[in-house]
């Protein structure tokens, strides 16, 4: 059995496909650096992150992938999921050992398990840009705390860039502890320090929010109350379109 170790990053994954084609010794495995080596391993190798080797097997897998499926094989490794890195490993060798497309050979069990879970993350990107709420906060800045199942807020950022062009804003990921700062012209990734301080369940504490954010969330919350059915209300449904998750970060939920 072989075993690579590298940096668990994107390009990292890329670089060690560059190098299982030239030592012609393809891994079974691929575990973060300073990790125990297996029981029954024959040979390990540490893979350092190099951007030229991996952009230049991104360039040739972009040539033989559609940009769908250069979509597909990005917005996958952004579940975050067990082995998501082995499961594109060997997709993306496939890809490049296959004289045709191996897109739709849903008879292949890695096309289709990346069919489903590039679904599930789109999905769930869809549902960020659904249930944002943004609190102003007192230098006039929009604040977005988000807790998704994936790392899916790269894929929702420009929609909100587009959609509050002139608005300067935060969206952050309080799971994964960095967001995005757009500041009407450019997009910058931020690490909140001592977060805890600004924010509590959900919401920011009072003294960072601005005067007027209690009575703006308290008009959106009576708003929200005047246009429910009760007669239709249905919880269980509820919580099936609109996960647990999300009531935590939920104005009208509160």
């Amino acid at each position: 059995m072989t075993v690579f170790f590298y940096d668990k990053s994107f390009e990292g994954m890329l670089t060690c496909l560059f190098e299982a084609y030239r030592l012609k010794d393809f891994p079974e495995q691929l575990l973060v650096m300073d990790s125990p080596v297996p029981l029954f391993c024959d040979h390990h190798y540490t893979i350092v992150t190099d951007e030229t080797k991996s952009d230049r097997v991104w360039k040739h897998l972009t040539s033989k992938l559609s940009a769908m499926g250069a979509k597909e094989v990005t917005n996958c490794w952004l579940s975050e999921l067990p082995d998501i890195d082995v499961l594109l490993f060997r997709y993306l060798r496939k890809t490049i050992d296959s004289p045709c497309s191996i897109e739709t050979n849903f008879a292949d069990p890695d096309v289709l398990l990346l069919s489903k879970i590039y679904k599930k993350v789109s999905y769930e990107a869809h549902r960020l840009i659904q249930f944002a709420r943004f609190q102003k906060t007192a230098d006039g800045t929009y604040f977005a705390p988000l807790e998704p199942q994936f790392n899916t807020l790269p894929l929702a950022i420009h929609h909100f860039c587009d959609r509050f062009a002139d608005e300067k804003f935060l969206m952050y990921d309080m799971k994964r502890q960095y967001g995005f700062y757009y500041d009407m012209k450019n997009i910058t990734e931020v690490t909140l320090t001592n977060e805890e301080e600004r924010i509590k369940n959900g919401q920011l504490r009072s003294e960072y929010a601005d005067k007027d954010e209690s009575i703006y969330q308290q008009l959106w919350r009576s708003y929200y109350d005047a246009i429910a059915i009760r007669e239709r209300l249905n919880p269980r449904k509820r919580r099936q379109d609109m996960p647990l998750r999300y009531w935590k970060y939920l104005t009208e939920m509160k």
